[in-house]
């Protein structure tokens, strides 16, 4: 995507491409797994490695905030003079179903997602059971906007990252056309508005949490 089009995005994205030698050292560096892991997870780096019966070392991993306290496990091989790592981590159920609306419906989604979704798919990146398997790279990482150069244009990346979300909506032929019914009554800047809701009701629950 970054190569061939996107040209607003390319210039602020590449700033974040990581040093390939400071990322090894961290990664090397993440403590080592004393032990055993799940068969399923041992099963899931596996399947994802380049060729079976690849050795590799297990380290324990922490990132982001969205899956704390769920396993993650990495795995770091050597392959034809270069160095690889797959991780595993472990997927949980929509929020959705937590807050009791879900009349019990546990079943996870995401590789079907994956599948239908109308965009450019990473062969890499695979639900196996209930573990989220992908690749790790110096090249190969999600855009974090707080690394981002501070002159960019919020609302042309927001934009561009709306426009995801829908292609993902357009993988489910049954429910587009119900979808778009529904767009077609609300206002252009409905999503915006929606968001700043949103933000503002996070921030004012996360206060009220950290005052109790």
């Amino acid at each position: 995507m970054l190569a061939e089009q996107h040209r607003w995005l390319r210039d602020i994205a590449t700033n974040t491409l990581r040093d390939p030698v400071g990322f090894w050292q961290k990664m090397e560096a993440l403590p080592l797994v004393k032990g055993t892991i799940s068969k399923t997870a041992q099963a899931a780096l596996d399947h994802l490695m380049p060729e079976p019966g690849l050795s590799y070392s297990l380290r324990h991993r922490v990132s982001g905030l969205g899956c704390l306290g769920r396993p993650r496990f990495v795995a770091l091989a050597d392959w034809q003079g270069g160095k690889i790592a797959r991780e595993a981590k472990a997927l949980g159920p929509s929020a959705y179903a937590w807050a009791g609306a879900s009349h019990g419906l546990t079943t996870i989604f995401y590789q079907s997602m994956v599948d239908q979704a109308v965009r450019c798919r990473d062969p890499l990146v695979r639900m196996q059971g209930r573990w989220l398997v992908r690749r790790l790279s110096p090249d190969c990482s999600r855009i974090e906007l707080t690394a981002l150069p501070r002159k960019r244009d919020e609302g042309k990346l927001l934009y561009a990252m709306g426009s995801e979300t829908a292609n993902v909506h357009l993988g489910s032929p049954k429910a587009i056309k119900a979808i778009q019914r529904d767009l077609a009554t609300r206002k252009a800047t409905w999503l915006r508005e929606a968001a700043k809701r949103m933000t503002s009701v996070t921030i004012s629950d996360w206060t009220e949490w950290a005052r109790s």
